[in-house]
């Protein structure tokens, strides 16, 4: 269940969805969803690959909040990057977030041996989903999950992806029917 946010959260994210089209956000039903998964997953290392503006950063950080995690963002633009920045801190979470500028592909080849993740949320650029899955694959904990945005609305760009992963006996993955299709992974072994 959702707690209702701060009279400051709540207004960023009404505005912040006003621009969803320009700044390929996730839909609300999409981000209550992944903040109830979190919180009841208990998930507490998240990693979030494209940051835009912030829209779905705020709302993990908010299930992190509840559960004593950290996010991790990833971003390639710097205008969008520094918007999300100001907005984190507006809604009171930057304190929990580590944002990271430039190329998420390359900045995941590069993250530490021991890196674990419980949950990671991917929402860039939908022909990357196969590397992107393959590079955090290692550093996702048996029990976590990897959630990706867009497989309805970009299914041609993401089926290898989805071939692949439902291949991949270490996942039990489902495409959920939120606005632009979830993917949602769960690794087993």
């Amino acid at each position: 269940m959702i707690e209702t946010f701060d009279n400051t959260t709540q207004e960023i994210l009404k505005e912040l969805e006003k621009t969803q089209k320009q700044f390929w956000n996730i839909s609300r039903t999409t981000a209550e969803f992944l903040y109830n998964l979190i919180v009841d997953s208990k998930s507490k290392n998240v990693l979030e690959i494209g940051t835009s503006n912030g829209y779905s950063g705020i709302w993990l950080a908010k299930a992190l909040k509840k559960t004593g995690g950290k996010l991790t963002t990833i971003e390639f633009y710097d205008k969008r990057l520094d918007i999300a920045k100001e907005n984190f801190i507006k809604c009171n979470v930057a304190d929990i977030i580590e944002t990271k500028k430039g190329d998420a592909a390359t900045i995941l080849e590069y993250l530490p041996e021991d890196y674990k993740i419980d949950f990671a949320f991917i929402d860039a650029n939908k022909s990357q989903y196969i590397k992107f899955f393959h590079l955090i694959a290692p550093h996702l904990n048996v029990g976590g999950y990897i959630a990706c945005d867009n497989v309805i609305s970009h299914a041609q760009k993401v089926q290898t992806f989805i071939d692949d992963i439902n291949a991949n006996p270490d996942y039990e993955n489902v495409v959920l029917p939120l606005p632009a299709g979830l993917s949602l992974a769960k690794k087993i072994r």
